[in-house]
């Protein structure tokens, strides 16, 4: 356990991008975990998933810390989160119970050609006209709903709290972009809590050889939810400073980097 201090470490880092981005540094956690976990006796076959897991568990507290901090500032369409969250929870079980059964290599493609496509979206893709931006009105209805469900789903796939889809979805809808980062970060709770229980009850009998429950690593999983809760602030509150243009395309060029570096890790 000598390296456990890198697990903190980690999680200082998916905080700020949690409160910056609305992302719960997932995918910055994924692509590390993967080279990081076989030092503590998690077999390579298992790497990918036991990071995907590890990743969603921590998610539960940054993105809770994350949705309190945007809360705080007015930033969280409540009445969104509502309508999305049912969606949210079935789409992160019945996404981790579909990455269970697939092999690692194909997991690491799916997770890198994802990060480009949704980098490219936010930097290409348009605000839907008319849209009201700080005033905009909160989405509601069985649409988001649906919606939740496919970003749920995806979500618990490539390890993710959904924001590089939920913020897309609501700039798209009118939403300022600041608001659509708080939004997603409380949304991001909802996504965490289905795909980790999923992660956890789905697994193989005996998946990690120990300190887990199924693919989750909880040394892995509680270092850096503990650390990020403490970090998520930081990320809020440069997201207010920045808002705006340039927070679309921080948001799209982070994706473009993370998804280049899994492709070239694997």
């Amino acid at each position: 356990m000598e390296h456990f201090w890198i697990f903190p470490l980690l999680g200082v880092v998916a905080g700020v991008l949690a409160g910056l981005l609305g992302i719960g540094g997932g995918l910055v956690l994924v692509a590390a975990l993967v080279w990081v976990l076989p030092l503590f006796g998690i077999p390579k076959e298992a790497a990918m998933h036991a990071a995907l897991a590890s990743s969603l568990a921590s998610i539960v507290l940054t993105a809770a810390s994350s949705a309190y901090a945007h809360h705080r500032r007015g930033s969280v369409m409540w009445p969104t989160v509502v309508w999305m969250v049912p969606g949210l929870l079935l789409g992160g079980w019945l996404g981790s119970g579909l990455a269970v059964y697939l092999d690692d290599d194909v997991l690491r493609w799916v997770v890198a050609i994802y990060c480009l496509i949704a980098g490219a979206q936010m930097a290409f893709g348009g605000t839907r006209k008319g849209g009201a931006g700080d005033s905009a009105a909160p989405p509601r209805g069985w649409p988001m709903t649906a919606a939740g469900t496919g970003i749920g789903a995806v979500s618990a796939v490539v390890g993710i709290g959904g924001g590089s889809m939920t913020v897309p979805l609501l700039v798209w809808r009118g939403v300022a972009p600041v608001r659509a980062v708080g939004t997603s970060s409380a949304c991001g709770v909802a996504i965490a809590i289905g795909s980790a229980l999923g992660y956890a009850l789905h697994a193989p009998a005996g998946a990690l050889p120990e300190h887990a429950v199924g693919y989750v690593y909880l040394p892995a999983a509680i270092g850096v939810a503990v650390a990020s809760v403490l970090a998520a602030p930081w990320g809020t509150r440069l997201a207010h400073a920045i808002g705006g243009t340039a927070l679309k395309r921080v948001f799209a060029i982070f994706m473009v980097v993370m998804g280049i570096s899994i492709l070239v890790a694997g």
